[in-house]
């Protein structure tokens, strides 16, 4: 079965937990603080295998959680790191965080890898806290929270040359004829229902991949049909062999049919304009097909170059291959590769909005919320069972600017505060 889209929830390690713990020997009088520091969470790391060409594994294992970092130990020993969770992704994926939109990994050589989740760092350990006017403080960090996030993961099929064209107009057959693909052929539209993979190889020896994919409608660019399900193959394509039933045998206007697939590639990604396309006039050894050819040329306006063949004679095939071949040597091999080469002097600082460091809300029972990003990963750091990491967290609060603004949101003392699961009392 081909798997080409599934969302994925992915979780980082969290960190593991400082240690409070103090020197015990016997002829170390005041030995001092000796809780270590946690390890650190392990990341969660997507990685390509050229071995797999489908999503199969992700969508039959939607979790992946790494391991959490040990935690400290005494003798300010630090505990051990977890090791990352790799997870093997065929090449032409791209992975995208599903709240944001934003790409996080477009995978496309063989073992290149990707962080998509970054594990927590290790809670430090008492030995870290200490100072000349605490010289044995009972404060640790607990581990930081690794990432989690719901991520789409997208596969592009990496292939030489697609076929395009509207449904039954001879790709699958085109694509069985020159290859060792068996696609499925019936007299039925949407007989493929998922792209089919062949290699081809030319009489002079050079080979090249071919994906023929599912049939086109108009309105495909807005998901009608096959919709994207097709059209995200046809970006990582070097050539496009635009297929087209000459013969008109269902009724429809050859060049009308050029017109509208290409409409619905443009429209998908304007960028496809420039992509060299060659032209599959298919179906010649039927009735009508020469006099529709000669009409098909006088409409055409692009400088495509045009091939006359009959996939079931496989009459015209040579030339066709030998065409698309040697377009294919013009092309580089990877042009995301090439783009890579031109900017690896370069490094791009793109500006990031700055979250809130908190935000304050109202509860129907009148109870004052704290929630924020920067606030929660603090508190969640911080070993509420222990006196002076409590007293250490409501400075941070008070350093925040949170005690100020609790006022002017109308606090009074013993009101309610809540941060995640946890209340507090607040006191003016």
């Amino acid at each position: 079965m081909f798997v080409d889209q599934v969302k994925v929830y992915i979780k980082a390690g969290d960190g593991g937990d400082g240690l409070v713990a103090y020197r015990r020997e016997k002829y170390v009088p005041m030995g001092g603080p000796a809780g270590g520091d946690g390890g650190n969470g392990g990341d969660i790391i997507f990685k390509v295998d050229e071995g797999l060409n489908t999503l199969m594994d992700l969508r039959y294992n939607r979790h992946y959680k790494a391991k959490r970092g040990e935690n400290g130990m005494s003798k300010n020993q630090h505990g051990k790191n977890s090791a990352p969770l790799v997870v093997s992704v065929p090449p032409g994926t791209t992975v995208t965080d599903s709240a944001s939109g934003e790409v996080l990994a477009d995978l496309t050589q063989h073992d290149q890898e990707a962080v998509i989740a970054q594990g927590g760092r290790g809670g430090r350990g008492n030995v870290r806290f200490a100072t000349a006017r605490n010289p044995a403080p009972e404060i640790a960090e607990k581990g930081e929270p690794g990432q989690e996030r719901e991520v789409n993961v997208e596969l592009k099929l990496i292939a030489d040359v697609g076929l395009v064209g509207f449904p039954s107009v001879g790709k699958s057959t085109l694509l069985s004829v020159v290859s060792a693909a068996k696609p499925k052929i019936a007299d039925y539209h949407f007989t493929t229902l998922a792209p089919n993979l062949g290699v081809v190889q030319t009489k002079d020896q050079r080979s090249f991949v071919m994906a023929d994919l599912p049939g086109l409608i108009e309105g495909a660019h807005e998901g009608v049909g096959l919709g994207h399900q097709f059209l995200r193959h046809v970006d990582r394509t070097r050539v496009i062999v635009h297929v087209i039933d000459m013969a008109g045998t269902e009724g429809r206007d050859p060049y009308d049919d050029y017109v509208k697939i290409n409409h619905e590639l443009y429209q998908y990604d304007d960028s496809l304009r420039n992509r060299p396309q060659v032209i599959a006039a298919n179906k010649m050894d039927m009735p009508d097909a020469e006099a529709n050819l000669d009409a098909f040329k006088s409409q055409l306006e692009e400088d495509y170059p045009i091939f006359p063949i009959s996939a079931v004679t496989q009459t015209g095939l040579r030339d066709l291959l030998f065409a698309v071949a040697d377009t294919l040597d013009t092309i580089p091999k990877y042009t995301l590769e090439l783009e890579d080469e031109k900017t690896e002097e370069k490094v791009v600082y793109k500006h990031e909005k700055k979250s809130d460091a908190f935000k304050i809300t109202r509860d129907p029972d009148g109870a004052y919320v704290l929630s924020g990003e920067k606030i929660e990963k603090l508190f969640k750091m911080t070993d509420l069972t222990r006196e002076e990491s409590a007293q250490r967290f409501a400075r941070q609060l008070r350093g925040m600017g949170i005690d100020d603004a609790l006022r002017k949101r109308g606090a009074k003392d013993g009101d309610t505060i809540r941060l995640l699961e946890f209340e507090f009392e607040f006191i003016d």
